[in-house]
């Protein structure tokens, strides 16, 4: 797909050259440039949805673009949960969706065995964050 930029040329703006950038979103390369988030690149590239509810799996994409809504969560480089409206695309990111109809106990994307309702979990009921 085509960027759907101005082209900083053309820009009335009259910005510096872009720096392009390219990441990997379930792995298709989208291009896109320096300073955008990844909700930035992949609507750039057209792309509206990138996530599924876990409940019907209904298409979600950027809602509120401002990092209150958690509509656009995506993996990026390992780490689930991440809002690419918030998140500044890096070169060479890899992205990978998130969501899609789950049973309750198992986990998206795992082997489908059973997991405790709390897995991912500290003692607080916080998200647990791994490097």
């Amino acid at each position: 797909m085509t960027s759907r930029r101005i082209p900083a040329g053309a820009d009335p703006v009259r910005p510096g050259p872009d720096t392009a950038l390219t990441i990997w979103v379930d792995g298709e390369a989208v291009t896109g440039t320096a300073g955008q988030t990844i909700a930035g690149v992949l609507l750039g590239a057209g792309r509206r949805q990138w996530r599924t509810t876990h409940q019907d799996g209904a298409p979600r994409g950027v809602f509120c673009g401002i990092g209150v809504c958690f509509d656009c969560v995506v993996e990026v480089n390992g780490l689930r949960d991440v809002r690419a409206c918030l998140r500044r695309a890096q070169d060479g990111d890899v992205v990978v969706r998130q969501g899609g109809p789950v049973a309750v106990g198992e986990r998206a994307g795992g082997p489908g065995g059973p997991v405790a309702p709390d897995a991912g979990r500290d003692e607080r009921g916080e998200a647990e964050v791994t490097r």
